[in-house]
């Protein structure tokens, strides 16, 4: 791993080791490469979302969209396991109660 040296005025180092105490880090390094990993995380996810508002409209995301993608869902559902699910159970599988009863 390679190091950085980081200066700061005195009252920033001082909230980073509050910091560091009050959230259980072992150094400030640590806590450090976390900011940095989150702020990294935050660039991605905005860039994400804004390329995804910029690119063109393919098919509202409406009650038929979602009814498509549940269909296509029970359809490779059915196709894996060889057999249509168990209608009791909504799951495809039986439970059985501690009597022996379904």
């Amino acid at each position: 791993m390679s190091s950085m040296d980081i200066s700061l005025p005195e009252d920033l180092k001082n909230f980073v080791d509050d910091q560091v105490s009050a959230r259980g880090y072992r150094t400030s390094s640590e806590y450090v490469r976390e900011l940095i990993w989150k702020d990294r995380d935050r660039q991605r996810l905005r860039g994400l979302l804004l390329e995804g508002a910029e690119s063109p409209k393919a098919v509202a995301a409406d009650a038929h969209y979602f009814e498509g993608l549940r269909s296509r869902v029970r359809h490779v559902g059915l196709s894996r396991a060889g057999a249509p699910p168990n209608p009791k159970s909504g799951s495809g599988h039986t439970i059985k109660s501690e009597g022996g009863r379904q």
